[in-house]
């Protein structure tokens, strides 16, 4: 029987707006994007043409850096645009579908059987490779390197996340064969953790290491996880997969086909209604909400790490919801010295406080403006990981990769820091400095 590892550290934001447990069948939407600005560190090189005709699981673009990884398409139909930014940036492959969607043939080995390499060729030439993310750095796997573990939570502590027991109730055979393809690719353990009194049948999985967490958020965030299971030295390489990526990775397996459905979560206190979606992946976001006001936040993701998305844009690669919120675009006059029941802080200074099981919709204005960088001791309050988090940034400011090394930069990703830049008093935009590190240290490495 697993151990349960309780967190202390942490915090819940309860708002108003989350997914009813029904899930219903999106519609075809007039278009599906694949972006390589969902990744890190990827220099695309194109592969198709305005007007090519693509099955499902076709390269769309590879990366420069390594040829071998393959970004295909998740739907058969015309390649309709390939969207650039500033510098001719490539923004996104746009794919109009078919009525009748055609699947390439892929070669599918027995995970059982097969050697390492063959695969690691299977998942490249799928386009599923794309979905291992490696730690340190938070990038795509380097297929070349061997992990000493790799990791997967199946659940999410984050606002309004949805519930991955009911999404993959009827997933777990596939879960199973995807897990058991993970396995394969290490020397090490594959680890499967879940939230204490919330583990449904993910504890009848056989073949992992399994783990149970209990405690507030980020206890959901894998980096927190492989914190206290096995912590990532300088020199450790780990692999971490979403859950409903592991199990789009098994029915690969099991049926010799790709699939590249999904369920998200459409949340938030201005979600048209909200419940679950049943989607292609990089379906286009009117398709899955429908109209949406201008005065309406729409993010892939979470609200602490999710991206802005445009309402004729695409759900991004990694999301499994969309939230949609209140644009911040409304001040309060003398806002600071009223009772603000209705405002949520993590400090007294409301009186919301009194209020702890209340659902708040919040918007998306700071309340107030960046502020100097102080050292307070508030961070360590709500990350549970052996990280101080203001002179982790402080180095990473001044760019001193010794101390970088020395503070932490190998155990956490931005969405680690998600919720201590929510609490910050100082508005100090943390992901992005913590981003930046990342890439001075890749830069350098």
């Amino acid at each position: 029987m697993s151990k349960n590892i309780k967190l202390c550290k942490g915090l819940d934001i309860k708002l108003a707006g989350k997914a009813e447990a029904v899930i219903e069948n999106a519609p075809m939407a007039k278009s599906y994007a694949v972006s390589p600005l969902d990744y890190e560190s990827v220099t695309p090189k194109l592969l198709v043409k305005v007007g090519d005709k693509v099955e499902v699981g076709t390269a769309l673009f590879f990366d420069k850096k390594n040829p071998r990884i393959l970004f295909t398409s998740p739907v058969s139909g015309v390649v309709s645009a390939i969207n650039r930014g500033e510098k001719r940036k490539l923004l996104n492959i746009a794919v109009e579908p078919d009525q009748a969607q055609s699947v390439k043939e892929l070669k599918v080995v027995d995970a059982t059987k097969a050697g390492r390499s063959e695969v690691v060729e299977m998942l490249l030439e799928s386009g599923l490779w794309t979905r291992i993310v490696e730690r340190p750095y938070g990038v795509i796997a380097n297929p070349d390197a061997t992990p000493k573990a790799i990791f997967v939570s199946a659940f999410d502590s984050a606002p309004l996340a949805p519930d991955y027991n009911f999404i993959l109730k009827e997933e777990k055979a596939s879960i199973e064969a995807g897990l058991a393809l993970l396995a394969r690719l290490t020397d090490g353990k594959v680890h499967l953790s879940a939230r204490k009194g919330d583990e449904g049948f993910m504890s009848e999985i056989k073949g992992v290491e399994y783990h149970t967490f209990s405690g507030k958020h980020p206890v959901g965030n894998v980096g927190v996880q492989i914190h206290h299971i096995d912590r990532i030295a300088k020199g450790d390489i780990v692999w971490t997969v979403n859950i409903q990526d592991v199990a789009m990775m098994g029915r690969f397996v099991k049926s010799g086909k790709l699939d590249f459905t999904k369920v998200v979560a459409v949340a938030g206190s201005e979600a048209p209604k909200a419940c679950y979606k049943r989607i292609i992946s990089g379906a286009a976001v009117e398709s899955i909400v429908g109209k949406v006001s201008e005065k309406v936040r729409i993010i892939s993701g979470d609200v602490l790490t999710g991206v802005k998305t445009a309402a004729d844009g695409y759900i991004a690669a990694g999301a499994n919801m969309l939230s949609l919120i209140p644009e911040g675009d409304v001040y309060e006059l003398l806002g600071w010295a009223m009772p603000r029941f209705h405002r949520f802080s993590v400090s007294r200074a409301y009186f919301s406080w009194l209020c702890p099981k209340k659902e708040y919709k919040l918007d998306t204005n700071l309340n107030g403006g960046e502020r100097p960088f102080v050292v307070t001791g508030l961070y360590e309050n709500y990350l549970p990981m052996d990280v101080y988090v203001a002179y982790l940034l402080k180095a990473i400011l001044v760019g001193d990769l010794d101390k970088m090394e020395n503070l932490g930069i190998y155990e956490v990703l931005p969405e680690d820091l998600a919720l201590c830049e929510f609490v910050d008093p100082s508005k100090i935009e943390m992901q992005q400095i913590v981003r930046d590190g990342i890439n001075l240290m890749i830069k350098e490495s």
